[in-house]
């Protein structure tokens, strides 16, 4: 057995890579929420169900990330959540990580481009593509971060760490209705996600059971409200 192997390396599971960018205040523009997480995790179907829940309230739009296809954003447009001028896609052409984290560049020219054919947006919800545990965004592109995984993935990926697990400032437990079909526990889950996590925040849900995923639509709405006051101008 080689030395490597006798002592494997820790790494920081606080490490999510160099993020380039710095964070702005969303004094005059629209707050950033992304959603990121593992292909399949769920990502799409809840991006819609906050569209589902907010859409009559909130002036909102949606920015998809695929590598090589607009599949995504064409999901979000043919079930109708949003009118189809709300929805822009990036195609990456590359691992999803680079264009939210590394080169933002894509995503806040799709931001951009919404907030100027979209008077008074409020909120751009940015959809990630499916990628691995460390993939998380970059602070320069948006201003809070859901990391989602899903039940099918198994019991035991909360307690894999990563940044996407451990930093991001909402944790979604997914599809908890197919946990008796996998064999997954989901207090092991819940338990492993906040120790991973300590105060932040972590929500079970399934979009069968709660199609609206009400949840995370009322914690969005939180953040909202908190990124708003917070880029107000102080009175003097």
């Amino acid at each position: 057995m080689s030395a490597d192997h006798e002592h494997p390396v820790n790494f920081d599971p606080t490490d999510a890579g160099h993020d380039p960018h710095h964070h702005h205040a969303p004094m005059g523009r629209a707050v950033r929420i992304g959603i990121g997480g593992p292909v399949g995790s769920g990502k799409t179907a809840l991006t819609a169900a906050l569209c589902r829940a907010l859409g009559d309230t909130v002036n909102l739009a949606v920015v998809t990330n695929d590598i090589y296809t607009t599949e995504d954003a064409d999901f979000l447009r043919k079930a109708g959540v949003l009118a189809v001028d709300r929805i822009e896609a990036v195609q990456t052409g590359c691992c999803p990580h680079t264009a939210i984290r590394d080169d933002i560049t894509a995503n806040l020219d799709a931001v951009e481009l919404l907030e100027e054919r979209i008077p008074g947006l409020e909120l751009v919800i940015i959809e990630s593509g499916g990628d691995n545990l460390t993939a998380v965004f970059s602070r320069g592109l948006v201003d809070r971060q859901i990391f989602v995984v899903d039940v099918a993935g198994g019991d035991k990926v909360p307690r894999k760490g990563g940044p996407g697990v451990t930093t991001a400032d909402l944790l979604v437990i997914n599809k908890i209705d197919l946990a008796p079909l996998v064999g997954a526990d989901l207090d092991v889950m819940a338990s492993d996600a906040h120790r991973m996590r300590g105060d932040l925040p972590v929500i079970s849900q399934s979009l069968v059971a709660t199609p609206n995923a009400p949840d995370v639509a009322s914690w969005v709405q939180t953040q909202l409200h908190d990124c708003t006051v917070a880029a107000a101008p102080a009175s003097r």
